[in-house]
């Protein structure tokens, strides 16, 4: 038994028609912009990516005509350039929001909260994964590990961290960028729209003030590698039993963290076999021994 092509979902009608191009203003000024990527590579194709995040910044998503000037100013194809643009999510491929909310939905912030924080998000606004409110604020979208495990559950916007979030601090948020509230990243930059975001991306200046100057360091147990490859030392941590404390300094010495020190959700002593004494370590004896 055969099926037809409409039952298969194949279309055989006219075929595309070539995308349309940017008006002449437009056009002017994204081809400067792209000469000065260009010009920073010794290889032309190499600066398709930086390329993509410009016409990005023009319409807040890469259109057909963004990959065919794209193709037109590095002498490619529209096909290599697609298969680059469809290849990497920070590419949209549809109009999207002002504010890209992404809550990460990977291992450790998933079990932190992550994945109650995406559902509530889902049903307090109404979207599906990768949707947009009708107000065209907020694309809602679960993303994976940024790499900022020490302060899970995380929701980014627009690629700026917001750490240690609650299902009520992620509504909040949202709701604080569908009215256009103040809103503040937990580190890192200031806040800005996804298309003033790509232009960043895309190599140019951050002219906003103070924003180059803002640090969005990682959290103290991500620096513990790069520490360790440097020679430095990692201090001991040594978690006391309940029941007894060292003798050699007092039981109620309490680390302060200093105001710059951005210490995670959950970077207090957890329940471990050297502090739980009903779940002891050691060797597991075999059945029978």
């Amino acid at each position: 038994m055969t099926t037809s092509s409409s039952e298969r979902g194949v279309s055989l009608g006219m075929p595309e028609l070539p995308a349309p191009d940017y008006p002449d203003d437009v056009r002017t000024r994204l081809e400067r912009d792209a000469r000065e990527i260009i010009a920073r590579y010794p290889d032309s194709r190499s600066a398709l990516l930086p390329m993509l995040h410009l016409v990005q910044s023009e319409e807040g998503h890469v259109t057909r005509t963004g990959m065919r000037f794209c193709a037109d100013m590095l002498g490619l194809t529209t096909a290599e350039v697609t298969a680059v643009a469809t290849f990497y999510t920070m590419y949209r491929r549809r109009p999207s929001g002002d504010y890209q909310v992404g809550v990460c939905t990977n291992t450790l912030c998933a079990v932190m909260g992550g994945d109650a924080i995406f559902e509530a998000l889902q049903e307090h606004l109404g979207l599906g994964n990768g949707e947009t409110t009708d107000d065209g604020k907020v694309t809602l979208e679960h993303i994976e590990c940024n790499a900022a495990c020490d302060f899970a559950p995380v929701v980014m916007v627009n690629w700026e961290f917001f750490d240690n979030q609650t299902v009520d601090s992620a509504k909040q948020l949202v709701d604080d960028l569908r009215t256009g509230a103040q809103v503040s990243p937990t580190r890192g930059a200031p806040l800005c729209t996804f298309k003033e975001t790509a232009r960043i991306l895309a190599g140019f200046p951050d002219e906003r003030e103070g924003a180059v100057e803002a640090t969005g360091s990682a959290g103290p147990a991500s620096l513990v590698g790069l520490k360790l490859a440097k020679g430095e030392s990692a201090p001991a941590r040594i978690v006391h039993p309940r029941d007894a404390g060292p003798h050699d300094q007092p039981q109620d010495k309490v680390h302060e963290p200093s105001p710059t020190e951005h210490l995670s959700s959950h970077d207090a002593p957890q329940d471990t076999s050297a502090s739980d004494p009903t779940h002891p370590a050691g060797p597991v004896a075999e059945e029978g021994e």
